[in-house]
Protein backbone atom coordinates (compact mmCIF):
# COMPACT_ATOMS: atom_id res chain seq x y z
CA UNK A 1 0.00 0.00 0.00
CA UNK A 2 1.27 3.39 -1.25
CA UNK A 3 0.20 6.89 0.34
CA UNK A 4 -1.42 8.58 -1.89
CA UNK A 5 -1.98 6.31 -4.52
CA UNK A 6 -4.10 2.93 -3.06
CA UNK A 7 -3.89 4.43 0.58
CA UNK A 8 -4.70 7.75 1.92
CA UNK A 9 -1.83 11.08 2.45
CA UNK A 10 -2.08 12.58 5.30
CA UNK A 11 -4.73 14.61 3.94
CA UNK A 12 -6.75 11.72 3.07
CA UNK A 13 -6.51 11.63 -0.64
CA UNK A 14 -5.87 8.28 -3.31
CA UNK A 15 -5.29 7.42 -7.03
CA UNK A 16 -2.91 10.56 -7.10
CA UNK A 17 -1.16 8.86 -9.55
CA UNK A 18 -4.32 8.92 -12.09
CA UNK A 19 -3.97 12.91 -12.50
CA UNK A 20 -3.45 13.95 -16.07
CA UNK A 21 -3.67 10.64 -17.25
CA UNK A 22 -6.89 10.75 -19.53
CA UNK A 23 -5.90 14.16 -21.09
CA UNK A 24 -6.39 14.31 -25.05
CA UNK A 25 -7.10 17.77 -25.66
CA UNK A 26 -3.68 17.72 -27.68
CA UNK A 27 -3.13 15.60 -29.98
CA UNK A 28 0.24 16.28 -30.17
CA UNK A 29 0.51 15.21 -26.70
CA UNK A 30 0.49 11.28 -25.27
CA UNK A 31 0.66 10.41 -21.71
CA UNK A 32 2.40 7.30 -21.05
CA UNK A 33 2.41 7.20 -17.38
CA UNK A 34 2.64 9.44 -14.16
CA UNK A 35 4.52 8.47 -11.28
CA UNK A 36 4.02 10.23 -7.65
CA UNK A 37 7.37 11.24 -6.25
CA UNK A 38 5.95 12.67 -3.23
CA UNK A 39 2.52 13.74 -1.41
CA UNK A 40 3.54 15.20 1.92
CA UNK A 41 0.93 18.48 1.31
CA UNK A 42 1.62 19.16 -1.76
CA UNK A 43 2.27 16.37 -4.56
CA UNK A 44 4.70 16.03 -7.07
CA UNK A 45 4.57 13.97 -10.14
CA UNK A 46 6.89 12.98 -12.82
CA UNK A 47 4.94 12.36 -16.30
CA UNK A 48 6.43 10.59 -19.07
CA UNK A 49 4.53 11.18 -22.49
CA UNK A 50 5.16 11.60 -26.04
CA UNK A 51 5.08 14.43 -27.63
CA UNK A 52 5.59 15.56 -31.64
CA UNK A 53 7.23 18.24 -33.26
CA UNK A 54 6.71 20.97 -35.18
CA UNK A 55 8.80 18.94 -37.91
CA UNK A 56 6.31 15.91 -37.03
CA UNK A 57 8.88 13.50 -35.31
CA UNK A 58 7.92 12.26 -31.72
CA UNK A 59 10.48 12.36 -28.49
CA UNK A 60 9.39 10.20 -25.25
CA UNK A 61 9.89 13.02 -22.38
CA UNK A 62 9.41 13.05 -19.03
CA UNK A 63 9.03 16.54 -16.73
CA UNK A 64 8.20 16.71 -12.58
CA UNK A 65 5.19 19.01 -11.74
CA UNK A 66 4.03 20.08 -8.50
CA UNK A 67 0.99 20.71 -7.69
CA UNK A 68 -0.46 22.91 -4.92
CA UNK A 69 -3.59 23.58 -6.15
CA UNK A 70 -4.66 26.98 -7.68
CA UNK A 71 -4.52 30.21 -5.72
CA UNK A 72 -5.93 33.88 -5.09
CA UNK A 73 -4.16 37.32 -4.76
CA UNK A 74 -6.13 40.43 -4.32
CA UNK A 75 -5.02 44.25 -4.72
CA UNK A 76 -6.55 46.84 -1.93
CA UNK A 77 -6.72 50.20 -2.78
CA UNK A 78 -7.87 52.93 -1.78
CA UNK A 79 -8.36 56.06 -4.91
CA UNK A 80 -9.26 59.10 -2.03
CA UNK A 81 -5.87 58.63 0.10
CA UNK A 82 -4.34 57.26 -3.33
CA UNK A 83 -3.12 54.00 -1.06
CA UNK A 84 -2.38 50.26 -1.20
CA UNK A 85 -2.97 47.92 1.56
CA UNK A 86 -0.01 44.75 1.24
CA UNK A 87 1.30 42.49 3.69
CA UNK A 88 5.09 41.69 5.14
CA UNK A 89 5.92 37.89 5.74
CA UNK A 90 8.84 35.44 5.50
CA UNK A 91 9.31 33.26 2.68
CA UNK A 92 11.69 30.72 3.26
CA UNK A 93 12.34 29.67 -0.11
CA UNK A 94 13.23 33.07 -1.28
CA UNK A 95 15.09 33.45 2.08
CA UNK A 96 17.68 30.64 0.91
CA UNK A 97 17.60 31.54 -3.21
CA UNK A 98 19.21 35.26 -2.33
CA UNK A 99 16.69 37.59 -0.65
CA UNK A 100 18.49 39.55 2.25
CA UNK A 101 15.99 38.41 4.69
CA UNK A 102 13.13 36.35 3.29
CA UNK A 103 10.46 39.21 4.20
CA UNK A 104 8.29 39.96 1.06
CA UNK A 105 5.83 42.61 0.77
CA UNK A 106 3.28 40.83 -0.79
CA UNK A 107 -0.93 40.98 -1.89
CA UNK A 108 -2.91 39.05 0.17
CA UNK A 109 -2.98 35.67 -1.49
CA UNK A 110 -3.69 31.81 -0.78
CA UNK A 111 -4.55 28.84 -2.13
CA UNK A 112 -8.45 28.11 -2.88
CA UNK A 113 -8.51 24.90 -0.43
CA UNK A 114 -11.89 24.07 -2.18
CA UNK A 115 -13.28 27.25 -2.48
CA UNK A 116 -14.41 29.40 -5.77
CA UNK A 117 -11.71 32.43 -6.34
CA UNK A 118 -13.63 34.93 -5.24
CA UNK A 119 -14.94 33.55 -1.90
CA UNK A 120 -11.50 32.19 -1.16
CA UNK A 121 -9.35 35.45 -1.86
CA UNK A 122 -12.41 37.33 0.42
CA UNK A 123 -11.40 34.69 3.32
CA UNK A 124 -7.76 35.36 3.00
CA UNK A 125 -8.04 39.40 2.73
CA UNK A 126 -10.28 38.99 6.05
CA UNK A 127 -7.30 36.49 7.33
CA UNK A 128 -3.98 38.59 6.49
CA UNK A 129 -5.54 41.96 6.64
CA UNK A 130 -8.35 42.06 9.27
CA UNK A 131 -10.73 43.99 6.17
CA UNK A 132 -14.05 42.24 4.89
CA UNK A 133 -14.12 42.80 1.36
CA UNK A 134 -17.31 43.12 -0.82
CA UNK A 135 -17.30 42.78 -4.46
CA UNK A 136 -14.24 42.42 -5.96
CA UNK A 137 -12.89 43.05 -9.66
CA UNK A 138 -11.49 39.93 -11.56
CA UNK A 139 -8.38 41.31 -12.88
CA UNK A 140 -6.87 37.95 -15.07
CA UNK A 141 -6.18 34.53 -14.70
CA UNK A 142 -2.01 33.41 -14.71
CA UNK A 143 0.15 30.43 -14.89
CA UNK A 144 2.85 31.83 -12.58
CA UNK A 145 5.81 29.25 -13.04
CA UNK A 146 4.49 26.78 -16.09
CA UNK A 147 7.54 25.18 -16.94
CA UNK A 148 7.72 23.05 -13.71
CA UNK A 149 4.35 24.31 -11.28
CA UNK A 150 0.66 23.56 -11.98
CA UNK A 151 -0.68 26.54 -10.11
CA UNK A 152 -2.87 29.26 -11.67
CA UNK A 153 -3.40 31.92 -9.73
CA UNK A 154 -6.72 34.18 -10.20
CA UNK A 155 -6.15 38.27 -9.41
CA UNK A 156 -8.45 40.35 -8.39
CA UNK A 157 -9.11 44.21 -7.11
CA UNK A 158 -10.99 45.78 -4.66
CA UNK A 159 -11.51 48.87 -2.71
CA UNK A 160 -11.16 49.01 1.00
CA UNK A 161 -11.82 51.87 3.88
CA UNK A 162 -11.40 52.52 7.43
CA UNK A 163 -15.33 50.66 7.22
CA UNK A 164 -13.72 47.41 6.10
CA UNK A 165 -11.63 46.81 8.81
CA UNK A 166 -13.94 44.59 10.89
CA UNK A 167 -11.81 41.90 12.20
CA UNK A 168 -8.14 41.23 13.00
CA UNK A 169 -5.15 41.14 10.97
CA UNK A 170 -2.20 38.65 11.21
CA UNK A 171 -3.12 35.17 9.29
CA UNK A 172 -3.33 32.08 11.13
CA UNK A 173 -1.13 31.87 13.61
CA UNK A 174 -2.30 27.73 14.38
CA UNK A 175 -0.81 27.60 10.66
CA UNK A 176 2.39 29.34 11.18
CA UNK A 177 1.88 32.81 9.61
CA UNK A 178 2.91 36.08 11.17
CA UNK A 179 1.65 38.74 8.66
CA UNK A 180 1.92 42.51 9.38
CA UNK A 181 0.18 44.61 7.42
CA UNK A 182 2.06 47.64 5.05
CA UNK A 183 0.22 50.79 3.93
CA UNK A 184 1.63 52.29 0.95
CA UNK A 185 1.12 55.68 -1.09
CA UNK A 186 1.01 54.01 -4.53
CA UNK A 187 3.50 56.09 -5.99
CA UNK A 188 5.96 54.80 -3.45
CA UNK A 189 4.50 51.14 -3.58
CA UNK A 190 5.86 52.13 -7.41
CA UNK A 191 9.00 53.08 -6.97
CA UNK A 192 9.61 50.08 -4.29
CA UNK A 193 9.22 48.20 -7.58
CA UNK A 194 11.89 50.11 -9.39
CA UNK A 195 14.26 49.75 -6.46
CA UNK A 196 13.72 46.27 -6.04
CA UNK A 197 12.47 46.42 -2.75
CA UNK A 198 8.99 44.59 -3.71
CA UNK A 199 9.96 41.96 -5.45
CA UNK A 200 6.71 39.26 -5.80
CA UNK A 201 5.73 38.60 -9.33
CA UNK A 202 2.13 38.66 -7.98
CA UNK A 203 2.63 42.13 -6.44
CA UNK A 204 4.17 43.66 -9.11
CA UNK A 205 1.89 42.33 -11.66
CA UNK A 206 -1.42 43.76 -9.71
CA UNK A 207 0.36 47.37 -9.45
CA UNK A 208 1.15 47.39 -12.94
CA UNK A 209 -2.40 46.80 -13.63
CA UNK A 210 -3.56 49.47 -11.70
CA UNK A 211 -1.69 51.87 -13.10
CA UNK A 212 -1.77 50.92 -16.71
CA UNK A 213 -5.74 50.14 -16.69
CA UNK A 214 -6.85 49.98 -12.84
CA UNK A 215 -7.88 52.52 -10.42
CA UNK A 216 -4.72 54.63 -10.33
CA UNK A 217 -4.48 54.91 -14.31
CA UNK A 218 -5.34 58.79 -14.48
CA UNK A 219 -2.82 59.49 -10.98
CA UNK A 220 0.43 58.37 -12.63
CA UNK A 221 1.39 61.12 -15.36
CA UNK A 222 3.16 59.12 -18.05
CA UNK A 223 3.61 56.00 -16.82
CA UNK A 224 4.63 52.83 -18.48
CA UNK A 225 5.66 49.50 -17.56
CA UNK A 226 9.79 49.54 -18.16
CA UNK A 227 9.36 52.09 -16.18
CA UNK A 228 8.59 49.90 -13.21
CA UNK A 229 10.72 46.84 -14.08
CA UNK A 230 13.04 46.03 -11.11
Amino acid sequence: MTAGIDAPDRRGRTGLDQHGRDLTRNPRVRIRDVEVLACDWYVLRKTTFDYQHSDGHWSREQRETYDRGDGATILLYNTGHETVLLTRQFRLPAYVNGHPDGMLIETPAGLLDGDGPQEAIRREAAEETGHTIGDTEHVFDVYMSPGSVTERLHFFAAPYSPATATGDAGGIATEGEDIAIVELPFAEALSMVRSGQIADAKTIMLLQWAALDGPFRRTVPGYSVSKVSP
